[in-house]
């Protein structure tokens, strides 16, 4: 089962690059803060009290804000379908699409209710009910979901949302049996390539140039996906000072890497951004650099340039080291040259726990 993919930006042809990124940046923000703050409430959430005792296949186009991700899909929901476009997330579980506004009184109707919030305070609040779900000619049946009828906050663009984590009610999870446990999705770096994004839902084709990683798990919060992300390596060279304990989750849950199909800015901890940003600078000691520049503190002036040769960075993953183009590193804004952890695209597979990066990041 295929689905096509869309970038956010495509919604948006008449603003410039530079707002684009911009208010990708923005986005980021948001999100960045509601998965900290996700992750904070569940050790909060968790912690022990102290008692006296011991111890499918479619395209995809593009994203949204927080509480989204940064692609969409076009499904059609009901058993005559209505097709909408939904916002790929990998942050969340719930599956819930627009309806129309309401009263609470439904409840009087013997409709489960539901409401979900956000850290930024976006909400949405609706009916939990089950539905068919239609990507492109397949079925799928009783699909569980919320009918939002009072979406506020930072859902602008998307009818929907599909809740693509690890939990019991993301659509991976409730339709695993069916689909042998497998799903994927693949996106393209649209600003050098024609082919579309797209996810599926069962066996699909895996390229040679494949490398795998073993998923982890956070016993106290089973959304998200944790990978293992051992060193980086600049240059040819392991960056002094990043070593696994900087990545690595501690007891209480604390710490590690996620994949997240929402967030377009890579963030590292401070110390291992601080040892990887001064290792770069080193190395890209033949080009002049100049004042910061929004989030970015390490950037250089391009003037009467018409190329240059920039450090490589890897990420060395438990099991796949994974290069990275320079312009998943590099942000280029007129004659300014930004190093930061800008990324367009990157490819997100579990099944028994693995993690695949065909050919990029």
């Amino acid at each position: 089962m295929h689905l096509e993919l869309h970038h956010l930006d495509v919604f948006s042809l008449e603003e410039t690059p530079e707002r684009l990124f911009d208010l990708s940046l923005q986005r980021d923000m948001l999100r960045a803060e509601t998965i900290y703050s996700l992750v904070s409430k569940a050790i909060v959430r968790n912690r022990p009290r102290a008692t006296g005792h011991p111890g499918f296949s479619s395209s995809i186009i593009s994203g949204l804000a927080q509480g989204s991700g940064e692609y969409f899909t076009r499904l059609g929901v009901s058993t005559l379908p209505r097709y909408l476009y939904m916002v790929l997330d990998t942050g969340s579980d719930v599956v819930w699409v627009q309806g129309s506004p309401y009263s609470s009184e439904c409840n009087k109707r013997r409709k489960c209710l539901y409401q979900v919030s956000y850290s930024d305070s976006s909400v949405t609040f609706g009916d939990f009910s089950t539905e068919t779900l239609t990507f492109r000619i397949t079925k799928v049946g009783r699909v569980v979901l919320d009918c939002g009828h009072d979406n506020e906050g930072l859902f602008v663009g998307a009818a929907g949302l599909l809740g693509l984590g690890r939990g019991r009610l993301s659509v991976p999870t409730q339709a695993r049996h069916r689909f042998n446990r497998k799903s994927s999705y693949y996106l393209v770096d649209r600003s050098v390539s024609s082919k579309s994004s797209s996810m599926i839902f069962g066996d699909a084709p895996i390229p040679q140039t494949t490398v795998f990683t073993p998923l982890l798990t956070n016993p106290k919060l089973d959304t998200f996906y944790y990978v293992e992300l051992l060193e980086i390596s600049i240059g040819g060279t392991r960056v002094r000072g990043i070593t696994p304990s900087l990545f690595k989750m501690d007891p209480a849950s604390n710490g590690g890497v996620i994949i997240d199909s929402g967030t377009s800015v890579t963030r590292l901890t401070r110390p291992a951004y601080i040892a990887m940003r001064d290792a770069f600078r080193i190395r890209a000691s033949n080009l002049k650099r100049v004042p910061d520049f929004s989030l970015f503190d390490t950037c250089f002036d391009l003037s009467g340039k018409t190329s240059v040769k920039v450090p490589t960075i890897v990420l060395h993953f438990r099991g796949a080291d994974v290069s990275l183009p320079a312009t998943n590193y590099l942000k280029q804004r007129n004659l300014l040259l930004c190093f930061g952890g800008y990324h367009e695209w990157f490819v997100h597979y579990w099944k028994h726990s693995a993690t695949k990066f065909p050919g990029g990041f």
